[in-house]
């Protein structure tokens, strides 16, 4: 398998708080090369299970991103609430496995000993957001969050575990990584707003990104 990082860049995170916090942002994880070829992976896994648009849980309210997952399981969202899933909501097949190339910075990044169970893939159009959140579906909350940014930058904001903490905003862009893990675990996140125009790596604009996630504890 070959280096995910570029050849002039060890993998350590650049520190934007306490680096033993458990936030951790690595720029330029990924150089352009390996943003292609994990962007042509990630057609081959739309083309098997494509994005749809999940809705907010007893309001029905659509998301402003779409999404699709990877893996045994996949995160949805509908009237009935949040979950994981084995299949697909529309196609009602299972999902497609994850690409090697994300399982590498699962490993190299994550450093936990038991292999993702799913990866989210969330596409963020010129208007779309995310408001904060925590994620908390899960019940491996000792595994970390490790996710990867593809195309428009967008800017990233960071809490605490309380809604009502202070908050952090950094860009995030095309080929980095960031990791949520130890006490940033169940911090509240989202994404404030896209950056249109800041890469070429999408013909159709906007922003990838692919959270790779531990659902179940392992025995």
């Amino acid at each position: 398998m070959k280096p995910n990082l570029r050849q002039d860049q060890a993998a350590a995170p650049l520190a934007v708080g306490d680096a033993a916090s458990g936030l951790g942002l690595y720029p330029g994880y990924l150089d352009r090369g390996r943003q292609i070829e994990l962007l042509a992976a990630l057609r081959e896994v739309l083309a098997a299970a494509p994005l749809f648009t999940p809705h907010m849980p007893v309001s029905g309210r659509p998301f402003t991103v779409r999404m699709s997952n990877c893996g045994p399981l996949g995160w949805v969202s509908d009237v009935n609430g949040y979950r994981y899933a084995t299949t697909h909501p529309e196609a009602g097949h299972p999902w497609p496995p994850i690409p090697a190339i994300l399982l590498s910075a699962w490993n190299e990044l994550g450093r936990y000993p038991h292999a993702p169970e799913a990866c989210l893939i969330n596409f963020y159009g010129v208007a779309a957001k995310m408001g904060l959140h925590q994620d908390r579906d899960e019940d491996a909350f000792d595994a970390p969050v490790v996710s990867l940014s593809l195309g428009d930058s967008c800017l990233f904001r960071v809490g605490g575990r309380k809604r009502g903490d202070p908050t952090r905003s950094f860009r995030l862009h095309s080929g980095d990584a960031l990791v949520l893990g130890g006490g940033m675990r169940l911090a509240f996140h989202g994404v404030d707003r896209i950056l249109p125009g800041t890469s070429t790596l999408l013909p159709e604009g906007g922003r990838f990104n692919l959270t790779l996630r531990r659902v179940t504890c392992p025995e």
